[in-house]
């Protein structure tokens, strides 16, 4: 399902939440932020993190594809979006941080955050180093997953420094989403805290779990990530694992098909008090529901579930072309068509949003 459906079901859903329904075309930045754990993850021990941030951009702005893939046949539908577009007007709007999935990109989820951008939020994106598709991957950028959460901080800082990007954001208004392994940051942004001990003995029980087995994106066995993890230069950071990550300000939370909440100290699950909202397929084999975003909405307070007949883990990503239906392996698990599971998760995202901060 191509943007211009995606969008006339995110109007709709934005009236369920009872915002008016925004025209605006959407303007795309690219911003570069510094935090020091990147360099530990990082192919290139690089210290840095790709932002990418959207918006409600100015009438008339000329928007370009997104799509991922050769443009004569893109291999996955994403979205428009117009470059270094101005915004649409002066005013100060709610601010989304969003984390992508296990080896994924801001691009490859934009059919999610340009919808909300264009529905009036400004969101803010990452690639997260050495665990992203841009890059070369590593087991460290695999298995530090704690330190996600620093790179949507630091985007925000950088963001909010910015002084074409700044001035337009309301800091009070600041919601997270994430997919994935980024349903998991969202989470930690939150104040959900790391239990590293028992993720392990998670997978020691439960030995079939999707995510105790190496991923399709990068395989990485459990017995890698713990020697990588062993090593003296990560031994500091890995020491910090399971402090506080939590990003002040944080008023609402949306996971998609969240994954490594056995990762998590189900206390902090249960002492998080922000509004949280979990969408997930109920046929997904890899980031398995029932101790997953199941187990985080039976901890969390008042956090609210729906669970998608059918749809599995990749459901969730940009709409696969009909050359990536035959070509590439993250769509050959596809368990449903794309569009009305998009529809159902921008709905689920765009109401709970709108109820936690206004609308935009």
């Amino acid at each position: 399902m191509r943007i211009s459906m995606l969008l006339a079901m995110a109007a709709a859903a934005l009236c369920l939440a009872g915002g008016a329904k925004a025209e605006s075309p959407v303007g795309e930045r690219h911003l570069e932020a510094r935090n020091p754990t990147a360099a530990l993850r990082d192919a290139e021990h690089r210290a840095t993190v790709r932002v990418t941030v959207w918006y409600p951009a100015a009438e008339g702005s000329a928007e370009r594809s997104l799509d991922i893939g050769p443009p004569d046949q893109p291999l996955f539908y994403v979205g428009e979006a117009a470059p270094d577009a101005a915004f649409a007007d002066n005013r100060r709007r709610p601010v989304i941080l969003f984390s992508h999935g296990y080896g994924g990109s801001a691009r490859m989820m934009a059919w999610f955050t340009t919808v909300l951008a264009q529905q009036g939020f400004v969101v803010i994106a990452v690639d997260h180093p050495g665990n992203n598709s841009l890059d070369k991957m590593t087991v460290a950028g695999s298995a530090m997953f704690w330190d996600r959460a620093g790179d949507l901080q630091a985007a925000l800082d950088k963001a909010a420094a910015d002084p074409a990007i700044g001035p337009h954001m309301d800091l009070r208004r600041l919601g997270v989403a994430g997919y994935a392994t980024g349903g998991f940051t969202a989470l930690a942004t939150a104040g959900a805290r790391v239990d590293l001990q028992r993720f392990r003995a998670s997978c020691a029980a439960h030995p079939d779990d999707g995510l105790c087995k190496p991923q399709l994106e990068f395989p990485v066995t459990l017995e890698q990530a713990a020697a990588t993890l062993a090593a003296p230069e990560l031994a500091a950071e890995v020491a910090h694992a399971g402090e506080d990550h939590s990003i002040a300000g944080v008023r609402a939370v949306f996971t998609i098909a969240p994954a490594l909440i056995q990762a998590f100290d189900p206390a902090s699950l249960t002492a998080m008090d922000v509004p949280v909202a979990i969408i997930l397929g109920g046929a997904d084999p890899v980031a398995p529901p029932n101790i997953n975003g199941g187990a985080a909405a039976r901890a969390i307070p008042r956090a609210r579930l729906k669970a998608l007949p059918g749809v599995g883990h990749y459901d969730f990503l940009s709409t696969c072309s009909p050359r990536a239906l035959g070509a590439e392996p993250l769509c050959q698990g596809l368990r449903t068509a794309q569009g009305p599971t998009h529809f159902e998760t921008l709905q689920m995202a765009l109401t709970l949003f709108g109820r936690a901060m206004g609308a935009p």
